[in-house]
C-alpha cells in the first residue's frame, strides 16, 4: 500500500473527475491521499472532499504564492478553522505553507517580509495545535530552516525536496521528512535522483503534487494519485530494492510523520 503525502485533489484541473481519481488511486494500492489548502477558499472544499472520497485527509493552511491576496482576516480564519477542526480525524497537519524566492511577484519589494510573516505565524500555530506541517521549499530551503529552528513544530515534510545533501540533514534534524515525487522520474534530475537513492529511506516519503510535477511518462499531461505506484516503483530502481519494502517504509515514514493518517475514522474511509 501506498501513501500519496501530497496531492492537490480539489483543483480546477481535475474539473468534476476529484472523486473517481481517488477511487481509481484507491484501487491501484494508494490507501491515503493528502489534500493541502492553498487559500481560506479552499479549507471547506479539501475537508469536504476528504470526507467524500477514499482514503483522503487534508490540510490547512496558505500557500506562499497566495500570500499576496491574502490579509490578517485569512489567518484569523485559518486559526479559526483549524481549532474548529481539531476533533476531526481527517484534518492530518497544517499545510501547504513555507516560502517561494522563485516566482517573480513573490520577490517584489515586502513582499518577501510578507511571505516570511505568513509562514512564521503558520508556524506557531502547527506549534499551538500540535500539527505537523507541508512546506514549500521553492528556492528558500535555509530561510524555511531558520524559522523552523526558532518555532519548532512537531515534524512535517519538506514538499518535493530538491535542496543539498547538508539542507536534508537540517530538515532531518528539524524532525521532518522529505517528500519526493514525479520530478525524480526524469533521468536529468541528477541531484533528486542522488537524493533519492542515497539519502536514508527512513528520511522519504512518496508524494504527486497531482495535477503537478507529473512524472516523464506522463509529462506535460496532467498528473494523478494513480501514478503513486510507479513513481514509488522508480524509487525501488534506483535504490535497488525490492517494490513491498518500499512501499512498506514510505507508508511507515509517511504514517510516522503524519500520525493522524493511523487514526481509525467511524466510516472506515
Amino acid at each position: 500500500m501506498w501513501v500519496d503525502t501530497h496531492c492537490h485533489l480539489d483543483a480546477a484541473e481535475f474539473g468534476g473527475e476529484s472523486l473517481a481519481i481517488a477511487g481509481r488511486a484507491h484501487q491501484a494500492g494508494v490507501e491515503r491521499i493528502v489534500i493541502p489548502a492553498v487559500n481560506a477558499a479552499n479549507f471547506a472544499t479539501v475537508a469536504a472532499l476528504s470526507r467524500a472520497a477514499a482514503g483522503c485527509r487534508y490540510a490547512l493552511g496558505i500557500h506562499p504564492i497566495c500570500v499576496p491576496a491574502a490579509s490578517q482576516d485569512d489567518l484569523d480564519l485559518l486559526r479559526s478553522a483549524v481549532h474548529a477542526a481539531l476533533a476531526d480525524p481527517l484534518l492530518v497537519a497544517i499545510g501547504e505553507i513555507g516560502l517561494d524566492f522563485f516566482l517573480p511577484a513573490l520577490l517584489e519589494p515586502g513582499m518577501r517580509e510578507k511571505q516570511e510573516y505568513f509562514y512564521s505565524e503558520q508556524l506557531k500555530l502547527a506549534r499551538e495545535v500540535g500539527l505537523p506541517v507541508l512546506l514549500h521549499v521553492r528556492r528558500s530551503q535555509d530561510i524555511v530552516l531558520k524559522y523552523l529552528r526558532r518555532i519548532e513544530t512537531p515534524g512535517g515534510i519538506a514538499h518535493a525536496f530538491n535542496g543539498s545533501f547538508q539542507q536534508a540533514e537540517a530538515f532531518l534534524g528539524c524532525g521532518m521528512k522529505l517528500g519526493f515525487g514525479g520530478a525524480m522520474t526524469f533521468p536529468r534530475a541528477l541531484q533528486i535522483r542522488r537524493l533519492a537513492t542515497q539519502l536514508p529511506l527512513s528520511a522519504i516519503v512518496l508524494e504527486t503534487d497531482a495535477p503537478d510535477i507529473s512524472p516523464a511518462w506522463l509529462h506535460p499531461a496532467r498528473n494523478s494519485p494513480e501514478q503513486l505506484p510507479a513513481i514509488g516503483a522508480l524509487l525501488a530502481q534506483l535504490r535497488g530494492m525490492d517494490l513491498a519494502d518500499v512501499a512498506l517504509h514510505t507508508t511507515a515514514n509517511a504514517h510516522a510523520v503524519l500520525d493522524r493518517l493511523r487514526l481509525p475514522l467511524d466510516q472506515g474511509g
